[in-house]
């Protein structure tokens, strides 16, 4: 049974383009990358990438949604 979307997980988890997916599975490979380098490689800029990706789409989701359905 497929569990059902509520305004709140809509909010945490907004829907993606398919740039913004290709963009954030880029930068996932490349902290894994990243990762095989050590525990001590430094991944806070990837990090804040898709962080930046994700408000974005955060903001695009509650624009449209305050715009009239046509």
């Amino acid at each position: 049974m497929a569990a059902k979307k509520t305004p709140e997980s809509d909010s945490q988890h907004p829907p993606l383009t398919a740039g913004e997916a290709t963009k954030i599975t880029w930068y996932i490979a490349r902290m894994a990358k990243r990762g095989l380098a050590g525990d001590t490689v430094y991944q806070g800029d990837l990090e804040r990438k898709i962080e930046r990706l994700i408000d974005g789409a955060r903001t695009r989701a509650e624009k449209n949604a305050k715009q009239p359905k046509k």
